[in-house]
């Protein structure tokens, strides 16, 4: 962690003002305690931890769900009373019962996100020690109510006393009822009311001695009596003696309960942890939602690249966003220019998003931006002259300083606001440079701001280090608050003064006031200023025309590759016309041929017309087939090469589109094949192996049939398991009775076997989909299954 010496830079860079916002996202008033307490951490892997759980815990608000962790008070002074034999009141002990329930509804939150696939490891590690303690729960609802009042069901004896007092109040309404009725005239009004926790009416003091009994109260007139009569007063005493019975069974009730917490207090407390722990996250989260955030890349190398960084206490419509660079190229950076620039809010970004960070807080920068993770972060900014002790203000910066000076390392983060300012400007300057040298040989990161042209010669060229300047407006006479890395700040009280009116011969007394050494600065940065506006614009010109090209070459190749696919369809659709027209013809003469082969048989003339003639005529017609993939042809030539055909081999005639088989190889390249009853000597390069052809073994199958599967299934009334079991059962048997789709009855009660129900058929392989039946068929009571 930070040093402790150091907490004022939560004020200084005002981190407290960051807690207080996130404090509004919490419900839980332990949670509220940790963020009061966060601090920025200087180890890498507890960063990175905090960092996956703010970032996990935004994902889940950004899906809309919410960690179910209700308004919880601390139960600290509780549990210690526990942990010392005392027993709670109701209250507490409510809440104590909400705090078990929520942790049940937070634990069973991350199952049912499990169950989906959802997986949240960094925030898992917190549930996964919460404990459930379900008996204990159950003690406490059973027996205490939401607002801490003890329940009638706690105890059949508080049972009773209260059926008793309810029957007792009542019958010292009905006494009262009727006295308002018969002796309307002699009270103020008529009604019932209590005092001193008896039941009385107002009388008229006139009528004090005709009313009889007790007087509880009277007005502030004295003209209205609030009497017990006679008749209520046993009523009444009963009541009374029913309170004080209610009262001790009430405290029986609540120590036993108490006793019974006594051997969960670890349990209760760690539980507590674990939920403040969880809400603490979430206020992380929904803070960084509120400013738009992102995770931070950590560098161990404490490389910062922070990119359009904010400030998260401005509103993002007032604040001008900024790349802040550090760390890689260069160690420091010195901002120079006139005030009201933007160059405290820059040191105070850059200062606050890196205590942000190392604190597990995502930061108000563009997603890739990287913070270093810096063993401290120190500041000297603004004015803090301190009244008691007499310092001026110099003396209070100079006083800070020395503190960075002693405290700082190599691994800290260093910011300086007007470094060297409030005394002589040579002095200044003098111990600005001596200052900034310190750090430099230490290599410390540090940012300063500083009005001295000096500090401009010194970052210029010293090593690790580079100027900075907040960019001035001329023509509007106003800052933009953009950073202008490389480039220094330059004076423009001349040229201002000039554009307002000032006499020309006090400017020009001005300007031979001015060192040459100042003016040749001033004109350096000019030109600086203005070759870096000039490569802005050109670069501005370069990225609009390369956007330009790459739209062009997308929509080149976009047109290409349409035209490419155009004319593949087009040539395969002229392929398919072709071959389809063979094919009529094919069919066309092959009709014919079957014709010429039966007249042949049936006249006998088996010389008249030969067998191979007829394939050749045949042949042909394959010959006027256009190759509709070629790559497959030549596959399947190469597949040929690799296998050597022998006698027995089944082939298939390429040329004639005839299935044969190989009696012997006639020469090198040549086989006889058979095909049917011709023997014809073929050309290997004609032949296309095939698979050999099984004889086909006749099996006989004897099916039995069995009971026929019904069409519906009832589960009503069994449980759960049970219930499951036997639905497996059921879908295979229907299944094998060819059922295209059944009815599973499982009833509506508490949902619980219908959602295993329809958990069961989601999973089956064989189940194409399922329903709930029609309204007038039972609803959602029962489920249409249908199979594949």
């Amino acid at each position: 962690m930070f040093s402790v010496s150091n907490e004022k830079i939560f004020d200084t860079l005002e981190f407290d003002k960051v807690r207080q916002r996130i404090k509004q996202y919490t419900q839980t008033e332990l949670a509220q305690s940790k963020i009061a307490n966060m601090k920025p951490s200087n180890n890498y892997e507890t960063i990175q931890t905090w960092q996956d759980e703010t970032e996990q815990s935004l994902g889940l608000l950004l899906q809309d769900r919410l960690i179910p962790v209700p308004r919880l008070r601390s139960l600290d002074q509780p549990l210690k009373r526990l942990e010392l034999g005392a027993s709670l009141n109701g209250k507490e002990l409510a809440e104590v019962g909400k705090l078990l329930t929520s942790t049940k509804q937070v634990i069973q939150f991350f199952e049912i996100l499990a169950e989906d696939e959802k997986f949240f490891p960094a925030l898992q590690d917190w549930v996964d020690q919460c404990i459930h303690l379900p008996e204990v729960e159950k003690l406490i609802h059973n027996a205490i109510d939401e607002d801490g009042s003890v329940l009638s069901s706690a105890s059949s004896q508080l049972a009773s006393i209260r059926r008793n007092q309810s029957n007792t109040e009542q019958q010292v309404r009905n006494q009262l009822n009727q006295i308002l009725k018969s002796r309307a005239n002699q009270l103020t009004d008529t009604l019932i009311t209590i005092r001193n926790g008896r039941y009385v009416v107002p009388v008229k003091a006139e009528y004090r001695n005709q009313m009889g009994g007790t007087v509880h109260d009277q007005s502030s007139s004295g003209q209205t009596l609030y009497m017990e009569p006679q008749s209520v007063v046993n009523l009444n005493n009963r009541l009374a003696e029913l309170k004080v019975a209610e009262r001790k069974e009430i405290e029986r009730i609540l120590d036993e309960i108490s006793q019974s917490l006594m051997a969960y207090t670890n349990e209760i407390r760690t539980n507590q942890e674990m939920l403040a722990q969880l809400d603490f996250i979430q206020a992380r989260a929904g803070y960084s939602r509120e400013i738009d955030a992102t995770k931070p890349i950590l560098s161990k190398d404490l490389i910062v690249a922070l990119w359009q960084a904010r400030h998260p206490l401005i509103a993002s419509e007032d604040i001008v966003a900024n790349d802040i660079l550090l760390g890689e190229e260069y160690k420091a950076l010195i901002i120079t220019g006139p005030n009201t620039g933007g160059k405290t809010i820059l040191l105070k970004t850059l200062g606050l998003l890196h205590l942000m960070g190392q604190s597990g807080l995502h930061i108000p920068a563009e997603a890739g931006s990287q913070i270093g993770v810096f063993d401290n972060v120190y500041a000297d900014i603004g004015d803090e002259q301190s009244i008691e002790q007499s310092l001026s203000t110099f003396s209070s910066h100079m006083t800070n300083n020395v503190r960075i000076i002693n405290d700082a390392t190599h691994e800290s983060l260093v910011l300086f606001d007007e470094l060297g300012s409030g005394t002589d400007p040579q002095e200044g300057a003098a111990l600005a440079m001596a200052i900034l040298e310190h750090f430099r040989k230490m290599g410390t990161t540090i940012m300063a701001t500083t009005h001295y042209p000096e500090l401009k010669l010194y970052a210029n060229d010293a090593k690790d280090t580079i100027n900075a300047s907040m960019e001035f407006n001329s023509d509007t006479l106003s800052p933009t608050y953009r950073l202008l890395i490389g480039v220094p700040g330059r004076s423009n009280a001349l040229e201002i003064s000039k554009r307002l009116g000032l006499p020309n011969a006090i400017l020009q007394t001005a300007q031979e006031g001015v060192s040459r050494d100042d003016q040749s600065i001033n004109e350096m940065v000019a030109n600086l200023e203005f070759e870096r506006r000039s490569a802005e614009q050109d670069h501005i010109k370069a990225e609009k025309f390369l956007e330009d090209a790459e739209q062009l070459h997308k929509d080149l190749r976009y047109e290409y590759n349409r035209w490419l696919e155009q004319k593949s369809k087009i040539v395969e659709k002229a392929k398919q016309d072709a071959n389809e027209l063979v094919r009529e013809k094919q069919d066309q003469a092959e009709k014919i041929l079957s014709e010429i082969r039966e007249l042949q048989l049936e006249q006998g003339q088996s010389n008249t017309i030969k067998e191979h003639v007829l394939i050749d005529k045949r042949s042909s017609f394959d010959d006027l087939k256009l190759p509709e993939e070629l790559k497959k042809n030549k596959v399947l030539k190469r597949a040929k090469e690799k296998k050597k055909l022998k006698p027995g081999d089944d082939v298939e005639v390429l040329s004639y589109g005839q299935r044969g088989s190989i009696v012997e190889q006639s020469g090198k390249d040549e086989y006889v094949v058979q095909m049917g009853i011709l023997k014809m000597k073929i050309a290997e390069k004609d032949l296309e192996p095939l698979k050999k052809v099984e004889k086909p073994t006749k099996v006989n199958v004897q099916r039995s049939v069995g009971p026929k599967v019904k069409t519906s299934l009832d589960l009503r009334g069994q449980r759960y398991d049970a219930g499951l079991s036997k639905l497996e059962e059921y879908l295979d048997s229907a299944l094998l009775s060819n059922h295209p789709m059944v009815t599973i009855i499982h009833g509506k009660g508490t949902g619980a076997l219908r959602n295993g129900v329809q958990k069961a058929l989601k999973e089956h392989p064989q189940v194409d989909r399922f329903e709930y039946s029609p309204p007038n068929a039972g609803g959602d009571g029962s489920t249409i299954v249908y199979f594949k």
